[in-house]
């Protein structure tokens, strides 16, 4: 027997795709009780969820290139596959969390421009005044979790640059002066994953407090 719940699942996922634009998309969603508002919680949940990934996967990373220095003669083809594996994952992860970030700005832009449009419709001006008000300072908000998940994006593409060239130079030189030539770089690495490291916390941080206020759901 069919779930009931199945038309409505299959709604939602294909509305999109099947509407053709935003505007179709957010009609469906606000006939089942889902406005923008809600959709913005969604998204920046998301991509802090999605930050807080990628985050380990650096992380992970980082700890692979560190067991270079500990290399004793063992099997290299297995050290290159170890940290191939690490850079795979960080890339996935970086492509996730710009997918994220692009889908808040689209929803974001959205709400914005309907709440100023709605306010603006509304007669009492003391009404009117509250709604603009909390307008400015819900989006001052939003642009500064914009500002601080940017500053982790963009250093995001750098730091696995270097990884990737890491793992390129070991692929192509399988020995042991290998090992020596790439651990003279891990401080460098160290540092870059540090700083990166350190703005995707802040990132996250912002989107705690951003969700805070807008009553979302707090980093688990």
């Amino acid at each position: 027997m069919r779930s009931p719940a199945l038309p409505l699942v299959l709604c939602l996922l294909l509305a999109p795709a099947l509407c053709g634009c935003r505007s179709a998309y957010y009609s469906t969603m606000e006939a089942f009780g889902v406005h923008k508002r809600d959709l913005l919680v969604q998204r920046v949940e998301e991509a802090r969820d999605a930050q807080g990934e990628v985050k380990e996967q650096f992380a992970d990373a980082l700890e692979a290139f560190r067991g270079m220095q500990g290399f004793d003669g063992g099997d290299l083809g297995k050290l290159y596959d170890k940290l191939k594996a690490r850079l795979e994952a960080s890339e996935a992860g970086v492509a996730q969390v710009k997918a994220r970030i692009v889908q808040v700005e689209k929803v974001s832009s959205d709400l914005f421009r309907e709440w100023k449009a709605e306010a603006d419709s509304i007669q009492d001006p003391s009404l009117r005044e509250q709604s603009e008000a909390l307008q400015r300072s819900t989006q001052r908000s939003y642009e500064d979790l914009l500002a601080a998940m940017k500053r982790a994006e963009g250093k995001m593409d750098p730091v696995l640059t270097r990884f990737r060239d890491q793992v390129l130079f070991l692929k192509h030189n399988l020995n042991a002066s290998a090992i020596g030539s790439l651990a003279g770089t891990l401080v460098s690495i160290e540092s870059d994953v540090g700083a990166l490291i350190a703005d995707m916390e802040s990132s996250i941080a912002e989107a705690d407090e951003f969700l805070a206020s807008m009553g979302g759901a707090p980093n688990p």
